[in-house]
């Protein structure tokens, strides 16, 4: 599907990668970008975003180029996006729409399925404004004489039906996990989640350290579905359970966030969480900060965090650990593609689990600063 994208630099955080990250969400789309139109603002346009002059050079290309769709890099409003596909006679995706879409596309577990169907939904449900007008039925005639409900609020009424649905069957499913987690937590299994930006190689190591075999592709999202191993980490660590989870990315939809906070819910209950990063990447460090936003939405910013630093490869790195002042790990350099220093991570996950199978054998004084909670974050503070 050709298709055009279109950013607007409004002067905040780094526009390049912005614009790099959107042409990757395109492609994992199944979108073929053919062009990039760009554009510098104050503020959004209330009609068209970008304005009527940049709208008009996006419709002549639309035409020059046959493009099948428009991919703005932002959230555009119900009206906005109305507007566009009037003026530009072509179909128009907001940021927020790409992403579900792909989402949609990925999800394999029944739950994963079901969280993407809400999030969609809820979205949709913000685009019937007034959206349907050509089809109400109050004005009465030969067939649509009926309970003087209109289209518009049908649709709604229906959407907001399923919406309930789902979430009940969410709760049900959140229930299940909930169980599952207790038998664990009596077993006193330590548990690790693997969390960090999309496409920073999460699959690949958690492929690498469990022999899992789960899919890994250098896409935006290639995971949704929290998928667990439990694996013998020697006499000192015993059993551990490590959960590889769907990947973060930039201005995530609020909805996306909610609907996935049952697949994410492995990360807010984990002993441990080892947020891999992209070493190579020029944007790294503005990529931790977004990690850190949502870890802190869901609830899970108080967990202790390794940082581990991956394909140290490409960024031309040696194997490393980092501690803190507190002498706790704080990073870890890796690469798991090619496995180098996965001996100094499985250190790293030993280490943390002995110092919490010590705390959990100390009485509790709630006086003393609690050492655990000072390398949170990884020491990126």
């Amino acid at each position: 599907m050709r298709a055009a994208l279109v950013g607007v630099d409004f002067g905040q955080g780094d526009f390049d990668a912005s614009i790099a990250e959107l042409m990757l969400l395109a492609r994992s789309a199944g979108a073929d970008p053919v062009t990039t139109i760009t554009g510098k603002r104050s503020s959004p346009d209330a009609a068209y975003f970008v304005g009527s002059g940049k709208a008009d050079e996006i419709g002549h290309a639309a035409q020059d180029l046959g493009l099948e769709i428009v991919i703005f890099n932002h959230a555009l409003s119900p009206a906005q996006q109305r507007n566009l596909e009037k003026r530009l006679n072509v179909r128009v995706l907001d940021r927020t729409s790409l992403i579900l879409d792909i989402f949609a596309q990925r999800a394999q577990s029944h739950e994963g399925k079901l969280q993407v169907e809400l999030a969609q939904l809820q979205h949709l449900s913000t685009r019937l404004i007034r959206g349907w007008t050509h089809l109400e039925r109050q004005k009465g005639g030969i067939g649509l004489r009926g309970p003087g409900e209109t289209q518009l609020e049908t649709d709604r009424r229906l959407i907001g039906e399923r919406v309930k649905a789902l979430r009940a069957r969410l709760a049900k499913l959140r229930k299940q996990h909930e169980t599952q987690r207790r038998a664990r937590g009596r077993n006193k299994t330590f548990s690790v989640s693997l969390v960090g930006y999309t496409n920073a190689g999460k699959s690949t190591l958690f492929n690498t350290m469990t022999k899992a075999g789960v899919y890994v592709a250098d896409q935006l999202f290639a995971t949704l579905d929290t998928t667990s191993r439990r694996m013998y980490m020697g006499e000192e660590a015993g059993h551990v359970v490590i959960s590889d989870t769907v990947g973060f990315v930039r201005e995530l939809p609020h909805q996306l966030v909610a609907a996935f906070r049952a697949t994410l819910e492995e990360t807010i209950h984990a002993d441990l969480l080892l947020h891999v990063v992209d070493a190579a990447s020029p944007v790294k460090m503005e990529q931790i900060e977004q990690v850190n936003m949502v870890l802190a939405e869901i609830g899970a910013d108080h967990i202790p965090q390794i940082l581990v630093w991956n394909k140290i490869d490409a960024a031309g790195q040696e194997p490393a650990v980092e501690r803190d002042e507190y002498d706790k790990i704080s990073r870890v350099f890796i690469s798991a593609r090619t496995g180098v220093g996965l001996d100094l991570l499985r250190d790293a996950i030993t280490e943390a689990a002995r110092d919490q199978q010590e705390a959990d054998l100390r009485p509790r004084d709630d006086t003393a600063p609690d050492a655990i909670s000072t390398f949170t974050n990884g020491g990126t503070h």
